[in-house]
């Protein structure tokens, strides 16, 4: 039986990034949104909560690891710039989820840098 909390957790990082200032209880955003770090040498990230919640059915626990009840921000704990309460920097938090899930799909999804940071 394979593991798949690699994903899940991919997922959820990605989920949590999109809830900023969303409380438990409410629903979740529809359509994409944009990942975006000030200073990043890549463009924004767009990403579907759609997709990766309805069709991928990730669960809230997921990215939002610490908060499932009552989601936050990622950089509520996850700083742009500097290892925050021993959580690692947005940038490499997301990627390190992201990837690894990403990876765990066998090609069905992206994990290539132009394929998220897309010009």
């Amino acid at each position: 039986m394979k593991t798949r909390t690699p994903a899940i957790v991919c997922v959820l990082m990605l989920f949590s990034f999109f809830l900023v200032g969303l409380s438990y209880g409410q629903q979740p955003p529809e359509g994409d949104r944009v990942l975006k770090l000030e200073g990043a040498k890549l463009p924004p990230v767009t990403f579907s909560h759609k997709t990766h919640v309805d069709k991928a059915k990730v669960e809230r626990a997921t990215c939002h690891h610490k908060d499932a009840k009552e989601p936050k921000a990622c950089f509520t704990c996850h700083d742009a710039k500097e290892v925050k309460d021993k959580a690692p920097v947005a940038k490499d938090a997301l990627h390190k989820t992201c990837q690894t899930c990403h990876k765990e799909k066998g090609g069905k999804a992206p994990v290539k840098c132009n394929e998220c940071h897309k010009k």
